[in-house]
Order: C-alpha cells, then sequence, then structure tokens
C-alpha cells in the first residue's frame, strides 16, 4: 500500500464495504432510499426483505414473507431454543442473553430444516433445468440429498403434529393463491408437493408436509438463498423465544434447570461404592 493511500484514509473507509447503509451525521439511507421515506411506509417484513435482498418487495411478495415469519415465531417451552432461553432468564441474565442462548441453539438439527429443504427444492428444479424429465430430477434429487443428509428428509412429517402440520396447508394456500395472482411462479409448490407425494408412495401412506417444508416453498418462490432461509427461521423464532423470556422474567423462578428439582436424572455408571469397597479412597 501507498503512502498516498494511508495518508488520504482510503485504506480505513474500504475496511468495511457495504451496499446497505450510507450514513453520515442528519442522513440514513438503506439501499439508497431515506430512512425517512421508509418509516411509516413499509412493512417490516418488507424492510427484512429490502436489507437482505436488495430491494423492496411487491406487495405479493411481502405478504407471503410475512405468513413464513408469522407460521414460525413459538413452538412451546419444550422446543430447545425456547426452554434454554427461559432457564437463561432465571439465571439472573439480561432478556437479550436469554434471547442469545435461545437463538444459539438453533442449529442443523433445531432450526435448520427450512434451509435443507430449500437445498432440495433447488436442487431438484436445477436438475429439470438441466434436461431431466421432472419425475427423474425428483428422484435423483432425493437421492442426492439424501446421501449428504441421511434417510430423513427435512421438511416432512413431524413427531408431534400427527396426520397434519396444522400450519403448512394454510402456508400452501397462500402460495397458490399468490401463485395464481402472478406474484410467484408456484413452481416451487410444485416441487414441494411432488416431494411430499413421492415419499408418501415410499412409505405407502401419506406423509404431512411440515413447517420447514412450507416456510421452504415460500422461500424458494421468493428466490431466497438456502443459508438465507435458516437466518429468517431465526429471525422469527425469536419472536417467540423473546415472548417465553419476558414471561419467564415475570412468573419469577431462580436458577430454574429442565425439569422440577425432586425429578433426578437416570444414572448409569457404576455402582456407588463406600470407602470400605475402595481402599484407596480411604
Amino acid at each position: 500500500m501507498s503512502g498516498t493511500e494511508k495518508q488520504d484514509g482510503q485504506d480505513v473507509r474500504d475496511w468495511w464495504r457495504t451496499a446497505i447503509i450510507d450514513m453520515e451525521p442528519g442522513r440514513i439511507a438503506i439501499r439508497g432510499t431515506p430512512i425517512q421515506e421508509l418509516i411509516g411506509t413499509l412493512s417490516f417484513p418488507a424492510m427484512i426483505w429490502l436489507m437482505v435482498m436488495g430491494r423492496i418487495p411487491t406487495q405479493g411478495e411481502a405478504s407471503l414473507l410475512e405468513a413464513a415469519l408469522v407460521s414460525a415465531v413459538d413452538h412451546g417451552p419444550q422446543a430447545p431454543s425456547i426452554a434454554a432461553a427461559r432457564m437463561a432468564i432465571t439465571c439472573g441474565i439480561g432478556i437479550n442473553n436469554a434471547m442469545a442462548n435461545g437463538v444459539n441453539m438453533l442449529g442443523d438439527v433445531h432450526g435448520g430444516a427450512g434451509e435443507q429443504s430449500v437445498e432440495l427444492y433447488y436442487d431438484i428444479a436445477a436438475l429439470e433445468d438441466g434436461g431431466l424429465p421432472f419425475e427423474e430430477a425428483l428422484t435423483k434429487g432425493l437421492a442426492d440429498w439424501r446421501a449428504r443428509y441421511g434417510k430423513y428428509v427435512s421438511g416432512f412429517g413431524h413427531r408431534f403434529h400427527k396426520p397434519v402440520d396444522p400450519r403448512a396447508p394454510r402456508l400452501m394456500q397462500l402460495v397458490e393463491a399468490a401463485a395464481a395472482a402472478g406474484h410467484v411462479s408456484g413452481r416451487f409448490a410444485r416441487i414441494g408437493q411432488a416431494v411430499q407425494r413421492r415419499l408418501g408412495e415410499e412409505r405407502g401412506k401419506p406423509l404431512a408436509m411440515n413447517i420447514d417444508g412450507a416456510t421452504a416453498v415460500i422461500y424458494a418462490e421468493l428466490g431466497c438463498p438456502p443459508p438465507l432461509a435458516r437466518g429468517l427461521f431465526c429471525l422469527s423464532r425469536s419472536v417467540g423465544i423473546l415472548a417465553h423470556a419476558w414471561e419467564q422474567k415475570q412468573q419469577g423462578g431462580r436458577n430454574k434447570g429442565p425439569t422440577p428439582p425432586h425429578y433426578r436424572w437416570t444414572y448409569a455408571g457404576p455402582a456407588v461404592q463406600g470407602t470400605q469397597a475402595n481402599p484407596d479412597l480411604a
């Protein structure tokens, strides 16, 4: 680096480069639009989309995004992310720290299924675009996905909601209506439904699409990259994490663990021995 570059400070200005926000005293612009023009005119889901995707969505796109965000806000205190936040708040930490604990629980197993479903849908679409007939693309896409992730296909079936996850059919209705109105293509709804049908055929009985499979349809219809789908799920679930942490804070409680204190875990180690049985401890 030349002395001139150091002197004019360009190396400092270029240390962080962003197309998201431009700001100086008295002026804030988000993606090139003054913030005061967005406040009161843009919904929060549309603002999220502007921030992460770089454009203001159409009303139809924003409505679908909002539906996906609303659908995944909470799944009860037994969900690890919610339980972590509730336990954390009883340890005397701030609500933001409790929220961070909950969000940090959202990994590949709990929270990552939507990302994996979007990957599957995109893979099938790419195979079809590459010239494979749709049913062959479906077969190969599923086989390739299982080679990466294992037997169980994310986005389908639910350990708690049987036979139907009540959130998924409503989301799919909204996608179909949006496609009919021309807001989205409907292609990924067709792919998601085809995966659901194929999995049902494999097991010999219907298999429901779950919340992850349905929100993945929406994110794929909106052109969302798979990793960003997980981020959007985290935003959605953060609302439930906040609500539960706040509720627990108001309920009180100190150092609450995962079960009431009179319950004990299963001990699976060696039998307890006193010093008479083990002279080395005497």
